[in-house]
């Protein structure tokens, strides 16, 4: 671990037509607020936004936290499925300058450990200018294993989290060299692109 972490700027996006109008209290943004809080060594800064199933306001949201606010990563949560209202993976796709659809299928494959409608899920993963953006699901139980993954009694990975594969990914869009708690996480980078702790 180095003696200072590079500052990491999220972006940490719910989208619920219940919860922006206030029907019921989001849970989306504390879930992922206490994972990264977890999971991750950097000093992070949060930008959260609570908005309804508008496709237009979700583009708008997504660019204004990659090109105006700085965010080196945007987790989004809800709106991932077939319903009508469900367009957050559209917004994403539409604001994006490349997709990175191996996120959406392991993020697929971790569901159907637990439900067979997992293949209903549209999640998917982007890159626009040097920010990663990526769909999660809406529920904290599903939000953490998709992150994290699925672990035997062991503690031994079943299906690994996408998150393992974050820092890398950020690391050669531009972006920070993220570190984290491998006891939550473990990030994968090969060899060469591991940075030697300061002394």
């Amino acid at each position: 671990m180095s003696d200072t972490q590079d500052l990491l700027t999220v972006g940490l996006v719910s989208v619920s037509d219940r919860a922006s109008s206030g029907v019921y209290q989001d849970q989306g943004i504390p879930a992922l607020k206490d994972w990264l809080s977890a999971a991750l060594k950097n000093p992070v800064m949060f930008e959260t936004r609570l908005i309804p199933d508008e496709q237009p306001q979700i583009e708008a949201t997504l660019i204004e936290l990659c090109d105006s606010a700085g965010c080196d990563l945007v987790l989004t949560t809800g709106g991932t499925g077939p319903a009508p209202r469900d367009v957050t993976p559209d917004a994403t796709v539409a604001v994006a300058h490349r997709v990175m659809p191996g996120f959406g299928e392991q993020m697929r494959q971790i569901s159907l450990r637990f439900v067979p409608t997992a293949i209903l899920s549209r999640q998917t993963g982007v890159i626009r200018g040097k920010t990663l953006i990526l769909n999660l699901p809406g529920q904290p139980k599903s939000i953490k294993e998709t992150l994290e993954g699925v672990k035997d009694a062991d503690g031994n990975p079943l299906v690994h989290g996408i998150f393992a594969a974050v820092p890398y990914c950020i690391d050669l869009i531009g972006g920070p060299y993220i570190e984290t708690d491998d006891s939550v996480v473990k990030a994968f980078r090969p060899k060469s692109a591991i940075r030697a702790a300061k002394t």
